[in-house]
């Protein structure tokens, strides 16, 4: 008898029970973009302010994990299209760089 499975937000992505659209356009696309301009802008805040450039770092930095969780979530999903796959490649640079 296998593990029960559970319902978390994380969870469902990775085994792939999230619908492919809800994990590309909503997850990733909306309130990805939306997180890393918030961060992002709050690190250009803190160095703009004098605050220490690590800090500013750290900060901007802190949603890799979760950017790298989404698009390897994508990638395990099946039906991704290779558009798909590749353009949340795409996603996952200009957002660590912008």
């Amino acid at each position: 008898m296998g593990k029960p499975q559970t319902a978390s937000f994380f969870g469902k992505r990775w085994r792939g029970e999230a619908s492919l659209s809800q994990l590309f356009w909503r997850d990733m696309l909306i309130v990805g973009s939306v997180i890393n301009l918030f961060t992002g802008f709050m690190a250009l805040m803190i160095a703009a302010q004098g605050g220490e450039l690590w800090v500013a770092a750290m900060v901007h930095f802190a949603t890799l994990p979760y950017n790298v969780f989404l698009v390897l979530a994508l990638w395990r999903t099946s039906g991704r299209s290779t558009v798909m796959a590749w353009t949340s490649l795409v996603w996952l640079g200009a957002v660590t760089m912008l």
